[in-house]
């Protein structure tokens, strides 16, 4: 028995054990414990529902996820008291154009001990368990490409040697859409590592207010721990376990197919999409609906899951031609077609 895995569950009990009445339990009492999370953020984060139910539904999936929006909307804000209700250590760093790959991943040193010579690897900061990569596009490629390594393997190699991440292991990554010089855009396969791509927009008036009235006085609240790593981990293993209905797959299928151009039945679609989303994509779309369900407290995915989830899970691993931007069309008016013909 894996004891990292199975922490929430009882003794010598695995998640892939449980019986069906078990299961049910077992979901019950996560979504609840889910739901103090989301309250325990709601306390400091205010007017970002929606990001921070994509950013909850990212992390209880297992995935990483990518914040697009302009400073100052409390992006790393989200990220600290993330790390705090969560009970994961928390590491940031800001990307800049001269940041090197060993700055993330770390590098041997050579040290002498007791007559003997010999290289010892010093960890970077992307040993912790939920990482913020600030401005990920100021960062070279080479250095980008370092980060999306670890985040898809879960593990560096240094000097020949493979060196395991932390479990669990997060990556929150940051882009600025107005400043865009000295910036170098993620390439595709890159983009697609990130489970969700959640925009961040400015928030209304009476969150503002209330954000203001709390951020400026003596002492500010801080967030309060609501669940421990251990049980995150055990958390993300029990969603992989939560039924769906036939219904919602072929749902899923039918939003993520119709958006290739090659097999669409969408004539928009097929005229103005350049390319549409992989696999990874459907992927997402199913963990991701299994962790929406169980943050609005129900124990299964519905197709309005599903809905609700396209435009994070399909904005960045689709793209219109060259044509499409000439005639005004945007991505999101294109996802939002291929939701309505779910039904």
């Amino acid at each position: 028995m894996n004891p990292t895995t199975d922490a929430a569950l009882p003794p010598g009990v695995r998640a892939d054990d449980l019986p069906p009445a078990a299961l049910l339990s077992q979901v019950e009492a996560l979504g609840d414990r889910v739901g103090r999370v989301r309250a325990a953020i709601g306390r400091v984060i205010f007017g970002q529902d929606e990001v921070v139910e994509q950013v909850l539904v990212t992390v209880l999936s297992g995935g990483h996820v990518l914040l697009v929006g302009v400073p100052g909307l409390g992006k790393s804000r989200l990220v600290e008291a993330l790390g705090t209700v969560l009970g994961l250590g928390t590491k940031r760093v800001q990307f800049t154009p001269d940041l090197m790959p060993a700055d993330i991943i770390g590098s041997e040193v050579l040290e002498e001990a007791e007559g003997r010579r010999g290289f010892r690897f010093v960890p970077g900061p992307v040993f912790c368990q939920l990482l913020m990569a600030d401005e990920i596009n100021r960062a070279s490629p080479r250095t980008q490409s370092a980060l999306l390594q670890a985040m898809q393997e879960q593990r560096v190699a240094v000097g020949g040697h493979d060196h395991v991440l932390p479990r669990p292991f997060h990556v929150l990554a940051t882009q600025n859409p107005i400043e865009q010089e000295g910036t170098y855009p993620l390439p595709e396969a890159q983009l697609d590592r990130f489970l969700l791509e959640v925009v961040v927009g400015y928030p209304d008036l009476a969150a503002e207010r209330t954000m203001l009235l709390a951020t400026t006085g003596l002492a500010e609240a801080p967030p309060e721990p609501a669940m421990t790593a251990g049980e995150l981990v055990a958390a993300q293993a029990l969603i992989r376990r939560v039924p769906v209905g036939e219904k919602v797959v072929d749902a899923i299928l039918a939003l993520v197919r119709n958006g290739r151009p090659e097999i669409s039945e969408d004539e928009l679609v097929r005229r103005h999409v350049a390319w549409g989303p992989g696999p990874r994509a459907a992927q997402a779309l199913m963990l991701a609906s299994r962790a929406r369900a169980l943050l609005e407290g129900r124990l299964a995915p519905s197709i309005d899951d599903v809905a609700a989830l396209a435009r994070p899970v399909l904005r960045h691993r689709m793209a219109l031609s060259f044509s499409a931007r000439a005639d005004g069309i945007v991505l999101a008016d294109v996802i939002d077609r291929l939701v309505d013909r779910l039904g």
